[in-house]
């Protein structure tokens, strides 16, 4: 068996009929936002500033957001001319072979189900915070895991049973849902922008890198989890109604427009106080708090808890179409590649993965593994840029209705940014990633090699190329 056999781009096409088209350029957009203003805006930016890099956590935002900028390009041109619901896996599987894309979907697996996991535990713990305001907090038994002294952290458990559940009704549902609260959290930033703006103190960037190049550089490391989900819209290919031209637009706006967002508020939290006050849980609340203005700090609360919610939302849509792009090509078992005839949602795939992800999120402290997020991320990102210039040489006549300029540059960019930031991780993470990546080539030729549909069969990509044509 050639393990490096790849997919022809045309069987990918013949695949996108189970799912319902139903969202628009500004469904996308949105979804991107959504899944991108989260933890990142509303507790690393002040952790971050606080222990790395000071006032220039800016630069730390503008690092990570040309890191993305190179990869969202290669996005996009890959999204426009191979689409799929697998984002950088079926595009690996189109231009790098079926080994590396069962790596890199692993991988993707493995962002997005500790992402939501995560970013469960943060929200539980912002909505525990917004009851104990209200005088009705839930006992510490309820919030925390049985490692932390507690029986189950049931907040987390019960928002990813609640998004399973809208999850599996309908991706427009969804999508509207997700408009609905990406609206709310923008008001919140837009407040906090309208009342931080008029309390600025320039002394205190009088000390504007106090952990040298080397904290901007870790900073943006750690940053980068802020990034993180943009490329989820690529998985809406599908579902998307002109994929080729909204794709593009989709991951380039909300990319663009989430990055300005980044280093405004950065930059007004280390103005207005100084940034050795940022170290707290939440600290755009917090210098609100500082600032007298207690009503605006709770409409902060209020948006985080919003972004929080999107940010698992889009995370766990791109993670069950992820898992149905691999279970589809045989990696997998075939009832995860079922689709519900009626919701046209993969349901299978939600229902088992939702009971996993809320036991671990309920169950277990995530703490530091959260890193693991982000170097999974970086490794995914550098195989889009990589798919990119190995296509544009193995197949150079394929349509591509959004090109890339600068190629071969800017994808070598990318990966060098990519990999850059990647280095800058612990040692442990990358210890913990490798285990993480040999669990899963155990499975791969432990499974997903004898049941694989393209080694299975030799003629299943020349009748699935006859089918399209």
């Amino acid at each position: 068996m050639n393990l490096f056999r790849t997919k022809p781009i045309d069987s990918i096409a013949e695949e996108n009929s189970s799912l319902k088209r139903c969202l628009g350029a500004a469904d996308v957009t949105f979804m991107g936002i959504g899944a991108i203003i989260g933890a990142g805006i509303f507790v690393l930016t002040g952790v971050v500033a606080a222990t790395h890099a000071g006032p220039a956590v800016v630069l730390s935002y503008v690092v990570s957001g040309l890191a993305c900028v190179f990869v969202a390009l290669s996005y996009a041109e890959l999204a426009a001319s191979v689409g799929g619901c697998g984002s950088a896996y079926g595009y690996a599987y189109a231009g790098l072979g079926e080994i590396i894309a069962w790596a890199i979907g692993w991988d993707l697996l493995l962002e997005y189900g500790l992402g939501i996991s995560t970013v469960a535990i943060g929200w539980s713990g912002y909505v525990n915070n917004a009851l104990s305001a209200i005088g009705i907090p839930l006992p510490e038994m309820l919030t925390k895991s049985p490692f932390e002294g507690g029986y189950i952290n049931l907040p987390a458990t019960l928002i990813i049973l609640l998004l399973t559940g809208l999850l599996c009704i309908g991706v427009r549902e969804s999508a509207r849902f997700n408009v609905a609260i990406v609206f709310v959290k923008l008001l919140a930033i837009g407040l906090f922008i309208s009342v931080a703006a008029f309390h600025t103190n320039l002394d205190n960037w009088k000390v504007f890198m106090p952990f040298g190049w080397n904290g901007v550089m870790h900073g943006a490391a750690l940053v980068f989890f802020a990034y993180i989900g943009f490329d989820a819209v690529s998985t809406a290919a599908e579902e998307t109604i002109k994929p080729q031209r909204d794709l593009p637009i989709g991951i380039i706006l909300s990319l663009a427009i989430c990055t300005v967002i980044y280093i405004i508020v950065s930059a007004l939290l280390t103005l207005v106080v100084p940034y050795t006050s940022l170290n707290v849980s939440s600290p755009v609340a917090n210098v609100l708090l500082q600032l007298g203005k207690p009503t605006a700090a709770a409409f902060i609360a209020a948006g985080a808890i919003a972004g929080l919610t999107t940010v698992m939302l889009v995370l766990y849509y791109g993670f069950s179409r992820i898992f149905l792009a691999i279970a589809r090509d045989g990696l997998l078992p075939a009832r995860f590649a079922r689709v519900h005839p009626k919701a046209k949602t993969p349901v299978t795939v939600l229902v088992m993965s939702g009971f996993f992800l809320a036991t671990v999120a309920g169950f277990t402290p995530i703490g530091q593994l959260a890193e693991l997020v982000n170097i999974g991320t970086l490794a995914a990102f550098t195989v889009v840029c990589g798919g990119v210039i190995v296509l544009r040489r193995k197949q150079p006549n394929l349509n591509r209705p959004f090109k890339l300029a600068l190629h071969p540059v800017f994808p070598i960019l990318g990966i060098l940014f990519c990999g850059y930031l990647m280095l800058s991780l612990p040692a442990i993470t990358w210890l913990r990633f490798v285990g993480w990546m040999a669990i899963g080539f155990l499975i791969y030729f432990g499974y997903g090699k004898k049941h694989s549909k393209l080694a299975g069969d030799d003629n299943y990509a020349v009748r699935m190329r006859e089918a399209v044509e």
